[in-house]
């Protein structure tokens, strides 16, 4: 006969077994003739009904327990093998265990680190079964003496990276379980969860409790770029509070300097919900810029730790990082003739630090050279005449047309009109084409227009003329294919509308760089004051995967496209289907705002804004959690294919003013990628100018990069224990929820627990004399009780 006690965790307490079983017989027959001779007898004396049955069971007990004996059971079961078990005991040492809950006298560290002094008896008895390995972390796990090293000042909870570090430490060994004392806060768990039930038993002890603390926190923040000019940059900020219903939240923007650029004030919610906030900043110089979001409650904007209703002021503020340093961007205007576009377009970009416009002005066609028109000898144009270009090989001659270079960096720059090749194209972000015929360029060129955009990945926008679209002869070229309207229909004067109105689609209102207003009803209002236009051409159909933003409504006739977009490969094409947009600015009369001018600048943002640069760099928060960060750099080559075996140094500057140099490693990820880590060791805004070198030493470029580190705000980001997430690790994991106070019956019933390596032990009944001292006190109780009543 044998029985086990198995408990709600599958905890195995013991097994009985019975070592002489070939006696089982005998003592089954002895406790049953005995009960019977029992039973009989007592039944048949004559006394208190009380004194017989107890005689009967202090007898009976006695016989049974000696019976018992003859079969002699054994208690048997399991134990750790002392010793050759791993039990990993984990301290949370960052700063949010500074805190101190609501009610309670002592931090949550202080009462972590009293947990674990050395004269715990939960410490010293599970040091008694098990090889107790000591580790603090914060950024990282680190081996400890005793637990007195724990200083609770480090500025992140790597949570997941330590596990992860723990676990791949102790592969292959003996691991009983990880013991895990923390507030469940960790700051590595930006990108996703692990997976914890890679892990060995893990048993987090909550540190802290629910009670709730007063706090406003800066939980998020975001940084997007718009084409629409009122506001480059949207600064977008998510705020929490707890604690604090019925109150106000002042939240700040500021720049670098600490000027307050922007005020709201927000009413806290009840339920504690974050509050969502959008901020339109337009940075007053390009390049990284650093911002900061702060909120506090009303009135103590500028209170220090000590002097707030809040539990911390450490998650208070947060950097937004806002990168402008794309440019200069280059700008390549292309005209058949001289005319009013090319002036106001000018005019609006020179107010634009990062737009570069080049212009390359046809002011004559080429044409074939009489004698009357020139002096006797003379094989240049009389147009040239007296500009210093007296040399045949400097001055124009009378079989090319008539060039003029506007806003070029050098003398050579377009000096042979329109770029002929790749070199010199790719340079540019944009070209713009107005009232050119196809007939202008080499078909070469036209092909390498077609490579502009989409391989090198540029913004090309066609504008109206009578010497564009269809009527410039662009059907069935590569031009014509990029372009995102059909040309294959040619009309007649009289069908080309002679006046119409602009109006924006339901997609161009969507499109910030597309409108000028703020609102649909503000918007429609400055349509409806615009002047009607006389010169467009005429398209009726738009190809697949194109937009109409803006239509031109005609009198009597339905509305023909006027704005038309696409991408193409890596670029985007735009179509301008009227070449009159000059009128707009004519007929304004004040000079508080120039919309024209704003609406070219917006648009040829829109041009660039996604056009590859040879060098890219991007930055990211490293996999392995902290406060690492790791730069991706992208370069390119002059034919904008990726570049390999080129050297890419990084020079960072640190909050601290130090200069910091780096050199990026080639990655294996994609051809012409380079990665580089960076660990920093001082809290704020970083600065970094990435220069990338080709291998025959040419430089490549520049571009300068900045990121944050706010290692303080990620780790107080919430005050509130996570219990939802250290529950989630035990459960995955297969250990178990522990409170702080409960410690030492965690570490009573440790043993019995599911354990690598374990002993068998054994426990016989029959060799205790406590059990002859039991059936022998049965038995002589039984006697006395017969004699004190005058039993037989």
């Amino acid at each position: 006969m044998s029985g086990a006690s198995v408990l709600p965790t599958d905890i195995i307490v013991a097994e009985i077994i019975l070592a002489g079983r070939q006696w089982l017989g005998v003592a089954v027959g002895i406790c049953l003739v005995s009960i019977t001779v029992l039973i009989w007898a007592y039944a048949r004396a004559g006394h208190v009904v009380w004194v017989r049955v107890l005689a009967g069971l202090l007898k009976a007990t006695g016989i049974l327990l000696l019976a018992a004996l003859l079969v002699e059971p054994l208690f048997t079961g399991t134990r750790p093998r002392p010793g050759s078990n791993v039990f990993l005991v984990v301290a949370d040492n960052s700063r949010s265990l500074q805190l101190t809950d609501r009610g309670h006298d002592k931090s949550r560290g202080a009462a972590m680190k009293d947990a674990l002094s050395n004269q715990s008896s939960w410490l010293t008895r599970l040091a008694q079964d098990f090889d107790v390995r000591r580790y603090a972390f914060d950024s990282a796990p680190c081996p400890l003496k005793d637990f007195s090293e724990v200083t609770l000042d480090g500025e992140s909870s790597a949570l997941r990276g330590t596990l992860a570090a723990l676990g791949d430490r102790y592969r292959g060994q003996p691991i009983a379980g990880i013991l895990l004392l923390t507030d469940g806060n960790a700051t590595d768990l930006a990108d996703g969860e692990s997976d914890w039930k890679q892990l060995p038993p893990v048993y987090p002890v909550a540190v802290g409790s629910n009670s709730e603390l007063v706090d406003v926190s800066v939980s998020r923040v975001s940084v997007t770029q718009t084409n629409f000019e009122a506001s480059p940059v949207t600064i977008t900020t998510e705020v929490a509070g707890q604690g604090i219903a019925g109150r106000k939240i002042a939240l700040r923007v500021l720049d670098e300097a600490g000027k307050e650029l922007e005020r709201r004030t927000l009413a806290a919610s009840a339920d504690g919900a974050p509050l969502a906030q959008r901020f339109l900043i337009k940075p007053e110089q390009p390049g990284i810029s650093f911002y900061t979001v702060q909120a506090s409650l009303e009135g103590e904007e500028d209170a220090k730790d000590g002097r707030t209703a809040e539990a911390t002021l450490a998650n208070n503020k947060r950097l937004a990082t806002v990168d402008r340093g794309g440019g200069p961007f280059r700008v390549l205007y292309v005209s058949g003739r001289p005319n009013w576009e090319f002036k106001f377009l000018r005019r609006a970009l020179d107010e634009d630090d990062e737009l570069d416009l080049v212009g390359l002005v046809r002011i004559a066609k080429r044409e074939p050279k009489f004698t009357f028109l020139g002096r006797s000898g003379e094989r240049t144009n009389p147009l040239f005449r007296g500009f210093g270009n007296n040399s045949d090989e400097a001055a124009e001659q009378y079989d090319q047309p008539v060039l003029v270079r506007l806003g070029t960096e050098d003398q050579d720059e377009l000096r042979g009109g329109f770029p002929q090749d790749a070199d010199g194209l790719f340079r540019y972000h944009a070209i713009i084409l107005d009232d050119v015929e196809a007939g202008f360029f080499k078909q070469d060129q036209l092909s390498l227009l077609q490579l502009f955009v989409s391989r090198r990945g540029g913004g090309l926008l066609m504008l109206g003329g009578k010497d564009s679209f269809a009527e410039g002869g662009y059907n069935r070229t590569p031009v014509g294919e990029m372009l995102p309207v059909y040309l294959d229909r040619h009309f007649t004067e009289a069908e080309i509308p002679d006046h119409f109105r602009l109006r924006l689609t339901r997609e161009g209102l969507l499109q910030p760089w597309a409108r000028l207003r703020a609102n649909e009803r503000d918007e429609t209002k400055r349509l409806e004051s615009m002047p009607a236009f006389k010169a467009m051409n005429r398209i009726d159909s738009i190809k697949p995967g194109a937009s109409i933003l803006a239509e031109a409504e005609v009198a009597g006739d339905k509305a023909r496209p006027a704005l038309v977009v696409q991408t193409f490969g890596r670029g985007r094409v735009g179509a301008l289907l009227f070449s009159d947009l000059w009128r707009w600015n004519l007929q304004r009369k004040d000079h508080k705002e120039n919309d024209l001018d704003k609406a070219w600048r917006q648009t040829v943002r829109w041009l660039i804004s996604d056009v590859p640069q040879p060098v890219e760099v991007e930055t990211r928060r490293a996999a392995s959690g902290g406060s690492g960060v790791e730069i991706h750099v992208k370069a390119r080559d002059k034919q904008f294919e990726p570049l390999d075996n080129a050297e890419v140094k990084l020079s960072v500057k640190s909050p601290d003013g130090k200069q910091i140099e780096l050199v990026a490693e080639s990655s294996d990820k994609s051809p012409g990628s380079y990665q580089a880590s960076f660990s920093p060791r001082v809290a704020g805004a970083y600065r970094a100018t990435v220069s990338v070198t080709a291998a025959d030493g040419r430089a490549v470029g520049e571009r300068p990069t900045g990121w944050s580190i706010e290692p303080e705000t990620e780790e107080f980001r919430t005050l509130a224990v996570n219990r939802p997430l250290l529950e989630r690790i035990a459960q995955d994991s297969g250990g178990e929820l522990i409170e702080l106070n409960s410690l030492d019956s965690f570490v009573a019933g440790l043993p019995n627990r599911k354990i690598p390596l374990t002993e068998s032990w054994t426990y016989p009944l029959w060799h205790q004399w406590q059990v002859f001292l039991l059936a022998l006190a049965c038995l002589v109780g039984e006697w006395g009780l017969r004699r004190w009543r005058g039993l037989p």
